[in-house]
Protein backbone atom coordinates (compact mmCIF):
# COMPACT_ATOMS: atom_id res chain seq x y z
CA UNK A 1 0.00 0.00 0.00
CA UNK A 2 1.48 2.86 -1.25
CA UNK A 3 -0.82 6.23 -0.94
CA UNK A 4 0.27 9.83 -0.79
CA UNK A 5 -2.29 11.74 1.49
CA UNK A 6 -2.21 16.03 1.64
CA UNK A 7 -3.74 17.62 4.19
CA UNK A 8 -4.13 21.44 3.98
CA UNK A 9 -7.06 22.85 5.47
CA UNK A 10 -8.40 25.59 4.48
CA UNK A 11 -7.02 29.21 5.81
CA UNK A 12 -3.99 27.85 7.13
CA UNK A 13 -0.03 28.36 7.08
CA UNK A 14 1.07 25.17 6.54
CA UNK A 15 1.61 22.64 3.56
CA UNK A 16 1.97 19.36 4.89
CA UNK A 17 1.79 15.43 3.87
CA UNK A 18 2.62 11.97 4.17
CA UNK A 19 3.17 8.93 2.28
CA UNK A 20 0.82 6.17 3.69
CA UNK A 21 2.97 2.59 3.98
CA UNK A 22 2.55 -0.88 4.70
CA UNK A 23 2.57 -1.75 8.52
CA UNK A 24 6.15 -2.32 9.91
CA UNK A 25 5.26 -3.53 13.40
CA UNK A 26 3.27 -6.85 14.15
CA UNK A 27 -0.62 -6.23 14.89
CA UNK A 28 -0.36 -2.40 13.11
CA UNK A 29 -3.01 -1.83 10.33
CA UNK A 30 -1.02 1.07 8.12
CA UNK A 31 2.71 3.12 8.30
CA UNK A 32 3.09 6.60 7.32
CA UNK A 33 5.91 9.18 6.76
CA UNK A 34 5.43 13.19 7.25
CA UNK A 35 6.81 15.22 4.61
CA UNK A 36 7.49 19.09 4.50
CA UNK A 37 9.75 21.93 2.88
CA UNK A 38 12.87 20.67 4.86
CA UNK A 39 12.94 16.87 4.55
CA UNK A 40 10.50 14.85 6.85
CA UNK A 41 9.27 14.22 10.04
CA UNK A 42 9.21 11.34 12.71
CA UNK A 43 6.09 12.26 14.05
CA UNK A 44 3.27 14.54 13.18
CA UNK A 45 0.04 14.86 15.27
CA UNK A 46 -2.30 16.54 12.98
CA UNK A 47 -1.58 14.38 10.28
CA UNK A 48 -1.57 11.33 12.53
CA UNK A 49 -5.18 12.66 13.42
CA UNK A 50 -5.77 13.55 9.72
CA UNK A 51 -4.53 10.18 8.43
CA UNK A 52 -6.78 8.01 10.52
CA UNK A 53 -9.73 9.84 9.95
CA UNK A 54 -9.39 9.15 6.13
CA UNK A 55 -8.02 5.23 6.56
CA UNK A 56 -11.11 4.83 8.76
CA UNK A 57 -13.85 6.87 6.63
CA UNK A 58 -12.52 5.60 2.89
CA UNK A 59 -11.98 2.24 4.39
CA UNK A 60 -8.72 1.76 3.73
CA UNK A 61 -8.42 -0.34 6.56
CA UNK A 62 -10.75 -3.09 8.01
CA UNK A 63 -10.86 -1.10 11.49
CA UNK A 64 -14.13 0.88 12.60
CA UNK A 65 -13.03 2.69 15.58
CA UNK A 66 -9.10 1.67 16.61
CA UNK A 67 -6.01 1.51 14.62
CA UNK A 68 -2.39 1.50 15.04
CA UNK A 69 0.00 3.63 12.52
CA UNK A 70 3.94 2.82 12.34
CA UNK A 71 5.38 6.48 12.34
CA UNK A 72 9.15 7.18 12.29
CA UNK A 73 8.78 8.12 16.04
CA UNK A 74 7.02 4.13 16.73
CA UNK A 75 3.74 2.94 17.01
CA UNK A 76 1.02 4.52 17.46
CA UNK A 77 -2.49 4.01 18.83
CA UNK A 78 -5.64 5.73 17.46
CA UNK A 79 -8.83 5.24 18.28
CA UNK A 80 -11.59 7.54 16.87
CA UNK A 81 -15.35 8.04 18.18
CA UNK A 82 -17.99 10.70 17.58
CA UNK A 83 -16.20 12.88 14.79
CA UNK A 84 -13.21 13.38 17.40
CA UNK A 85 -9.42 11.14 16.76
CA UNK A 86 -7.37 10.56 19.77
CA UNK A 87 -4.12 8.80 19.82
CA UNK A 88 -1.59 7.43 22.38
CA UNK A 89 1.76 8.81 21.57
CA UNK A 90 5.37 7.16 21.87
CA UNK A 91 7.20 8.09 25.24
CA UNK A 92 7.48 11.72 26.58
CA UNK A 93 9.96 13.14 28.26
CA UNK A 94 12.49 16.31 29.44
CA UNK A 95 15.47 17.06 27.83
CA UNK A 96 16.73 20.26 28.76
CA UNK A 97 15.57 22.63 31.28
CA UNK A 98 16.22 26.57 32.08
CA UNK A 99 18.91 27.54 29.35
CA UNK A 100 19.63 30.56 26.98
CA UNK A 101 19.06 30.37 23.51
CA UNK A 102 18.72 33.69 21.04
CA UNK A 103 17.95 35.75 24.41
CA UNK A 104 15.06 33.80 25.52
CA UNK A 105 14.97 31.31 28.29
CA UNK A 106 14.26 27.85 26.50
CA UNK A 107 13.17 24.27 27.95
CA UNK A 108 13.89 21.34 25.64
CA UNK A 109 11.39 18.52 25.61
CA UNK A 110 10.44 15.04 23.32
CA UNK A 111 7.01 14.08 22.17
CA UNK A 112 7.77 12.75 18.62
CA UNK A 113 10.32 15.17 17.76
CA UNK A 114 12.39 17.20 20.36
CA UNK A 115 10.58 20.44 20.68
CA UNK A 116 11.75 23.71 22.38
CA UNK A 117 9.56 25.18 24.72
CA UNK A 118 9.60 29.08 24.99
CA UNK A 119 7.08 31.36 26.80
CA UNK A 120 5.99 33.76 24.07
CA UNK A 121 7.49 37.46 23.93
CA UNK A 122 4.63 38.50 21.28
CA UNK A 123 1.17 37.49 21.00
CA UNK A 124 0.27 34.56 19.68
CA UNK A 125 -1.37 36.07 16.60
CA UNK A 126 -0.62 36.14 12.57
CA UNK A 127 0.66 39.76 12.97
CA UNK A 128 3.03 38.07 15.47
CA UNK A 129 4.40 35.37 12.82
CA UNK A 130 7.11 37.18 10.80
CA UNK A 131 8.92 38.04 14.27
CA UNK A 132 8.37 34.31 15.58
CA UNK A 133 8.95 32.70 12.73
CA UNK A 134 12.80 34.74 13.12
CA UNK A 135 12.98 34.07 16.70
CA UNK A 136 12.25 29.99 15.88
CA UNK A 137 14.91 29.86 13.56
CA UNK A 138 17.62 31.67 15.90
CA UNK A 139 16.59 29.55 18.66
CA UNK A 140 17.22 26.11 16.80
CA UNK A 141 19.85 27.06 15.43
CA UNK A 142 21.95 28.34 18.69
CA UNK A 143 20.40 25.06 20.73
CA UNK A 144 22.06 22.63 18.27
CA UNK A 145 24.89 24.77 18.25
CA UNK A 146 25.56 24.57 22.15
CA UNK A 147 23.85 20.66 22.98
CA UNK A 148 23.57 18.01 21.88
CA UNK A 149 20.01 16.54 20.85
CA UNK A 150 19.33 13.35 20.56
CA UNK A 151 16.96 10.35 21.69
CA UNK A 152 18.58 7.64 24.51
CA UNK A 153 17.31 5.15 22.00
CA UNK A 154 17.00 5.99 19.00
CA UNK A 155 20.19 7.75 17.39
CA UNK A 156 18.82 9.13 14.32
CA UNK A 157 16.03 11.35 16.25
CA UNK A 158 18.66 14.57 17.02
CA UNK A 159 18.15 18.30 16.76
CA UNK A 160 15.61 20.54 17.73
CA UNK A 161 12.76 20.11 15.19
CA UNK A 162 10.20 22.62 16.13
CA UNK A 163 9.96 25.61 18.32
CA UNK A 164 6.65 25.68 20.24
CA UNK A 165 5.61 29.59 21.34
CA UNK A 166 3.48 29.55 23.81
CA UNK A 167 1.31 31.19 26.37
CA UNK A 168 -0.84 30.40 29.17
CA UNK A 169 -4.95 32.01 29.03
CA UNK A 170 -6.63 30.31 31.92
CA UNK A 171 -6.34 27.41 34.53
CA UNK A 172 -5.25 24.34 32.09
CA UNK A 173 -5.77 26.83 28.69
CA UNK A 174 -2.36 27.50 26.37
CA UNK A 175 -2.58 29.30 23.32
CA UNK A 176 0.68 28.16 21.18
CA UNK A 177 2.51 28.46 18.07
CA UNK A 178 5.20 26.41 16.52
CA UNK A 179 7.63 27.43 14.08
CA UNK A 180 9.31 24.06 12.45
CA UNK A 181 11.29 22.75 9.76
CA UNK A 182 12.74 25.28 8.03
CA UNK A 183 10.58 28.34 9.45
CA UNK A 184 7.56 26.28 8.52
CA UNK A 185 4.59 27.26 10.76
CA UNK A 186 2.16 25.22 12.38
CA UNK A 187 -2.00 26.08 11.79
CA UNK A 188 -2.91 23.82 14.54
CA UNK A 189 -1.95 23.31 17.82
CA UNK A 190 0.69 20.54 17.31
CA UNK A 191 0.23 17.46 18.57
CA UNK A 192 3.80 15.86 19.03
CA UNK A 193 4.87 19.44 20.25
CA UNK A 194 1.70 19.04 22.60
CA UNK A 195 3.15 15.83 24.17
CA UNK A 196 5.91 17.91 24.50
CA UNK A 197 4.84 20.46 26.28
CA UNK A 198 2.78 18.06 28.38
CA UNK A 199 5.99 16.38 29.41
CA UNK A 200 7.32 19.82 31.19
CA UNK A 201 3.88 20.42 32.37
CA UNK A 202 4.32 17.18 34.55
CA UNK A 203 7.16 17.92 35.82
CA UNK A 204 6.12 21.29 37.15
CA UNK A 205 2.98 19.58 38.53
CA UNK A 206 1.27 22.09 36.51
CA UNK A 207 -1.17 19.61 35.11
CA UNK A 208 -2.23 17.11 37.21
CA UNK A 209 -2.02 13.48 35.32
CA UNK A 210 -5.20 12.72 34.31
CA UNK A 211 -6.57 15.89 33.63
CA UNK A 212 -7.08 17.79 30.51
CA UNK A 213 -4.86 20.46 29.05
CA UNK A 214 -6.46 22.58 26.29
CA UNK A 215 -4.52 23.55 23.67
CA UNK A 216 -4.99 26.36 21.18
CA UNK A 217 -3.43 27.08 18.21
CA UNK A 218 -3.00 30.41 16.13
CA UNK A 219 -5.83 30.37 13.99
CA UNK A 220 -8.10 29.37 17.11
CA UNK A 221 -7.76 25.26 16.66
CA UNK A 222 -7.91 22.77 19.73
CA UNK A 223 -6.26 20.08 21.11
CA UNK A 224 -7.67 18.11 24.40
CA UNK A 225 -3.98 16.12 25.99
CA UNK A 226 -3.29 14.67 29.10
CA UNK A 227 -0.97 12.40 30.50
CA UNK A 228 -2.27 8.73 31.29
CA UNK A 229 0.39 6.89 31.80
CA UNK A 230 4.33 6.73 32.87
CA UNK A 231 6.62 4.15 31.49
CA UNK A 232 10.96 3.68 32.09
CA UNK A 233 10.54 5.49 28.57
CA UNK A 234 8.79 8.69 29.89
CA UNK A 235 5.34 9.61 29.76
CA UNK A 236 2.56 8.26 27.90
CA UNK A 237 0.34 11.50 26.68
CA UNK A 238 -2.82 11.12 24.80
CA UNK A 239 -3.73 14.21 22.08
CA UNK A 240 -7.68 14.48 20.37
CA UNK A 241 -8.87 16.44 17.81
CA UNK A 242 -10.15 16.53 14.35
CA UNK A 243 -10.41 16.15 11.19
CA UNK A 244 -12.21 16.88 7.95
CA UNK A 245 -11.99 16.18 4.15
CA UNK A 246 -11.46 19.01 2.12
CA UNK A 247 -11.02 17.60 -1.60
CA UNK A 248 -9.07 14.98 -3.61
CA UNK A 249 -5.99 15.50 -6.07
CA UNK A 250 -4.27 13.17 -8.30
CA UNK A 251 -0.61 13.35 -8.58
CA UNK A 252 1.15 12.49 -12.12
CA UNK A 253 4.62 11.93 -12.56
CA UNK A 254 5.44 11.64 -16.41
CA UNK A 255 8.75 10.00 -17.60
CA UNK A 256 10.03 13.12 -19.50
CA UNK A 257 9.22 15.68 -16.96
CA UNK A 258 12.31 17.51 -16.64
CA UNK A 259 11.53 18.57 -13.18
CA UNK A 260 9.55 15.43 -12.07
CA UNK A 261 12.11 14.83 -9.20
CA UNK A 262 11.01 18.16 -7.54
CA UNK A 263 13.05 21.20 -7.21
CA UNK A 264 13.99 23.45 -3.65
CA UNK A 265 14.63 27.71 -4.01
CA UNK A 266 16.08 28.75 -0.56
Amino acid sequence: MRRLLVHEPRGHADMYGCFVTEPCAPGSDLGVVFFHNAGYSTACGHGTIALATWALASGAVEATERLRIDAPSGTLDVEARGGRVAFRNVPAFVALRGVEAAGLRVDVSYGGAFYASVESPLPIAAASLPRLIELGRAVKRELEAAHEIVHPDEPEIAGVYGVVFFRREGERVQRNVTIFADGEVDRSPCGSGTSARLALLDADGELPRGETLTHLSVVGTAFEARVVDETEAGLVTEVAGSAHLTGYHTFVLEADDELGDGFLLR
